[in-house]
Formats: structure tokens, sequence, C-alpha cells
């Protein structure tokens, strides 16, 4: 038998396999065969990995995948649907109503049947569900999450009729045994969400802890940590650096607020910035603009770097006119809308702070935003 750790492209395999397990934390062999192919055969040193290491548990069978990421839960990391929108409240809903109807079997259902074994489910939980065009659009919502993810699959027609048809009908092949792998075992006994969260991080075990943080966050300020997380961050920095190149190719920068987990090819972060779209450009610009305008506004107190929502709205409504031609025309007749997502942006790629204020929001932008400037670079100990 071939030996995988002899084969001179093993480390590039297992450093993609890594990388692909943790945005994809579950993985069906018929979405990528090749690369499911790679998962068993590295499977024995991912699994050491991920275990040893991060503190997570690798599970593989003949068709699936699933990394339990439980050592850290990042924050801001929605499900979300094929074209990139984060699923609303309802529609976790009616998913966790769904699987939890369905996770025992059978593995072909209708679409009607469901629907009645969805509401059932609701009634025991004492959940209320909209029998009208908005649940079952979050129904539809639902189970085409679960088709992109291989827990299900269309045997006959299309579950989208469902959402303008309430008499539409399909077949659906259900694996329950996929789906018994989605919750994580701090599911179990958690009575509430904030006491899940609780049971899922264990910020206890540093070291794992840390690593996991720089693995799923693209930076960790200094103020996240106590002062004894970042001496042992800081003390063990090259070792850190070493395995996190070594299993998913990122690079390390150190500076006084904090480190930044790089990833010069650019495709591990579910959130690729900057990109040509509307918001991400108005986001990069606004970077730009909120760097040069550090003095603050009137309703902030002249507060150095923050600003308020209608400062950011009329700096939107500024930078809107050069790029009217290029940018989506109903962000741009909404100014105010479109400061808000680009603001929503920056927050997720810690490059900005968003509070609440009185009558609506303030933001600053953090350290790590000072590595996308649009003129010379920032003359400090900024990324």
């Amino acid at each position: 038998m071939t030996d995988p750790e002899a084969n001179p492209q093993a480390a590039s395999e297992r450093r993609e396999v890594a990388r692909h397990l943790l945005q994809h934390p579950l993985t069906c062999a018929e979405q990528d065969p090749e690369l499911f192919r790679l998962v068993r055969r590295h499977e024995t040193t991912l699994d050491r990995w991920f275990t040893q290491r991060l503190g997570y548990r690798l599970h593989v069978d003949a068709d699936t995948a699933r990394l339990y990421k439980t050592t850290y839960v990042p924050a801001g990391r929605p499900l979300r649907t094929r074209s990139d929108r984060a699923l609303n409240r309802l529609e976790y809903t009616t998913l966790a109503l769904v699987l939890a109807a369905t996770a025992s079997g059978p593995s072909v259902i209708s679409l009607r049947d469901l629907v009645s074994a969805v509401r059932s489910a609701s009634a025991d939980a004492d959940i209320t569900l909209p029998d009208d065009t908005t649940g079952r659009r979050a129904l539809v919502a639902a189970l085409k999450w679960m088709l992109d993810r291989g827990l299900a699959a269309e045997l006959h027609d299309h579950v989208d009729r469902y959402a303008d048809d309430a008499d539409a009908d399909a077949v659906l092949r259900l694996r329950p045994d996929r789906m018994a792998l989605l919750p994580l075992p701090a599911v179990v006994g958690a009575a509430t969400p904030d006491e899940l969260l609780e049971r899922a991080e264990r910020r206890s075990a540093t070291r794992p802890w840390l690593r996991c943080r720089l693995a799923n966050d693209p930076v960790v300020y200094r103020d996240d940590l106590t002062e004894e997380e970042w001496t042992e961050l800081r003390r063990r920095l090259g070792q850190e650096a070493t395995l996190l190149h070594e299993m998913f190719g990122l690079l390390l920068e150190a500076r006084s607020e904090g480190v930044a987990a790089i990833d010069p090819g650019g495709r591990l972060s579910d959130i690729r910035f900057p990109t040509s779209g509307t918001v991400s450009h108005a986001a990069l610009l606004l970077v730009d603009r909120l760097r040069r305008h550090a003095g603050g506004g009137t309703d902030t107190g002249g507060a150095p770097g923050i600003h308020t929502d209608q400062e950011v709205a009329a700096l939107m409504a500024e930078l809107a006119v050069p790029n009217r031609r290029r940018w989506s025309g109903e962000l741009v007749e909404d100014p105010a809308r479109l400061g808000a997502r680009a603001v929503e942006l920056l927050c997720e790629l810690r490059l900005a702070e968003r509070r609440d204020a009185p009558g609506g929001w303030t933001v600053r932008l953090l350290p790590a935003a000072a590595r996308f400037t649009l003129d010379e670079p920032a003359q400090s100990a900024l990324w």
C-alpha cells in the first residue's frame, strides 16, 4: 500500500483539505469527489492536526466528513443561502424544525408529508409558524440550504415552486445519517442559546483557543484577550505561526495592537475583501474617508475617530457621485442603507467597530483598517 506521507504533494494536499474543512465543516463526497478522496487519504494526519492543535474533532465515513469546531465560537458567522444571504430568524427556526422532524427518517418523503411533519414538530415545540407565503418561502430557504449541503436531494420536481404555490409538491431523498452529524456535542443539555455558546467554547484551553481564534478571525486584537492570554500568544508566536502555516498557509503579522492572520491567496475567508461589488468597493472607499475624517462629528462630541450613522450616510452620498455608473442604482439612491451595509461588512472583517447610540449608531475604525489605505501607508504601528 502506498504511504500517503511519501507523496511529494502530500503537504500541499493536506493544506488544501484542511483549508476546505475549516470553511466547510460538513463536506460530502458527491460535491467534490477528488477533494473527498484527499480527505480520506490524509484522514490520520488531519485528525491529529485538528484534535491536538485546535481541539476539534474530525469524523470521516464512506461519503461524509464532519469537522466539529467546538474550541472557539466566532461571532457573526450566520448560515447563508447560495446567494450569500444570511438566513433570517424564521428561516433558522424552520430549518431546526425540518431537521427535528426528519432526522430519524424516512429516507424518501414528499414535500406535502414533510410540511405536515414540520407543523407537527412546531406544535410539539409550542412554536407558531406563519401559514402564508412568508412561511412557505422560509421553508423553501431551509430546504435549499439542506440541498446545497448534501442533506437532501430532489427526486421529483423542485421545492422552489412551493414558495408561491401552496399546492405544489415534490419528492425528496433525505440523509438522516448526515443530519445526525450536524449538532455539536454542546447541544446536549443546553437549556438556552447562551448556555450552548458557553459549552461550545473552551477558553480555558488557552493555546488551542488562541490558535482557533487566529484560524477563524481575520484579526485578534490585544483588547480581545486577557493580559495572560496576550503574553502567552506573543511568547509562542513563532511556534503558532509555524503550525498555522503548515495547516492553512496562513502568515501571522504581529503589531502592538494585535495579531493578524494573513492568507496570501485570499481564498480562505468566506468574506472576500476588497472585491468589485458595490458594498465591498464602497466599504474600501469609506475606510479611506473615515481615516481622513478622524476628528469625529458634532453628534459624538468631537470624539476622535468616532462617526455617526448620519456622517457615514453623508460620506456615502459623496462617494456615490463619481461611482454612480458602476454601483448598484438601488444602493446609490439610498446612501444611508449603503453606508450601513458597508459598515456591517467592515465589522465582520474586524476593520471597524459599531455601537448603538441614541437615535442610531456610531462607528470607529480598528487598527487593521490601515492595511486598506488608498494612498501612502500610515506611519504608525498599524497593519
